[in-house]
């Protein structure tokens, strides 16, 4: 692949289900305690930086939001030495500036989701990681920069909610969630976000806007044909957009997403069975060592 491994991830959502331009192009099969991630992952060097990309819901789009092998997703591109991750989605806005085909920075989440494995610590061990802040803001910045100097119009920042699909919202959801104050609605963020913090990687999330959602009055309801109509659009410029700023990410971390289960275990590493610590070592090993 490179001469040194991917420490950077890029996760590509509806749309985008392979990246142009990579050379030294390798296809990884791999298993994990959590299964098989929802595709091969490709390595290789993109504008010059090792890169690994992963397609969310696998080529051929295979996987449903709810049935996304995320624990599988997370785990394997952590054992591939990736420390940030970018990730790509198409979102629905529930606020008029936020206009289809706009790009959304965002850094709150809202969880509706309930039929999703959220966690990896749910046997034999158990860590509570801070999630106050969900999103990387030093990588969420720099894809801003990046977008601004190639004159996209990208809004930092807003409140995502992730509800748990696949069907779209109702009008009556729609409403409650502007209610709420929340910017845009997507299917794909949780728990993947959740997933990077106890890895100790950074996420962030070009969201790309598709559609109103169905609360605009006069729209056109959200339907699949609309979101991937508008999404291809985007998928040039996310490829220009993931290109320009990858080597602005390509540098050491100081932000602390990669110590943030410094403090979050809960239970002492006596305690911890040794099928438990190996099988999470990629993960926790340097805190059970």
């Amino acid at each position: 692949m490179a001469d040194r491994e991917a420490a950077i991830g890029v996760i590509g959502g509806s749309g985008l289900y392979e990246m142009d331009g990579m050379s030294n192009v390798q296809f990884i099969e791999m298993d994990t305690p959590f299964g098989k991630p929802s595709d091969a992952i490709v390595t290789g060097l993109l504008s010059g930086v090792p890169v690994a990309f992963l397609p969310r819901h696998g080529r051929g789009h295979r996987f449903n939001p709810s049935h996304i092998p995320a624990r599988a997703n997370i785990y394997a591109l952590k054992s591939l030495g990736v420390q940030r991750v970018i990730s790509v989605s198409a979102v629905g806005s529930l606020k008029e500036e936020f206009a289809p085909l706009d790009l959304v920075i965002p850094n709150q989440l809202i969880d509706r989701t309930r039929l999703r494995e959220s966690t990896f610590y749910d046997q034999g061990m158990v860590a509570h990681i801070g999630f106050a802040e969900p999103f990387c803001a030093t990588s969420s910045h720099l894809v801003y920069q990046s977008a601004q100097e190639m004159g996209i119009t990208a809004h930092p920042g807003g409140t995502m909610v992730v509800m748990e699909g696949p069907a779209f919202s109702t009008k009556a959801e729609s409403f409650m969630y502007r209610s709420w104050g929340a910017d845009i609605i997507g299917m794909t963020a949780l728990p993947e976000a959740k997933l990077a913090r106890e890895a100790e990687m950074c996420y962030t999330t070009m969201a790309w806007v598709t559609d109103y959602d169905c609360w605009r009055q006069g729209a056109e309801t959200v339907t699949v044909e609309m979101v991937i109509q508008n999404l291809l659009k985007n998928v040039a410029t996310s490829k220009d957009l993931l290109q320009s700023v990858l080597p602005k990410l390509d540098a050491p971390r100081d932000c602390p997403c990669g110590s943030a289960l410094k403090d979050a275990i809960i239970t002492p590493k006596e305690a911890v069975p040794e099928e438990v610590k190996h099988r999470l070592a990629p993960l926790v090993g340097r805190y059970l060592d």
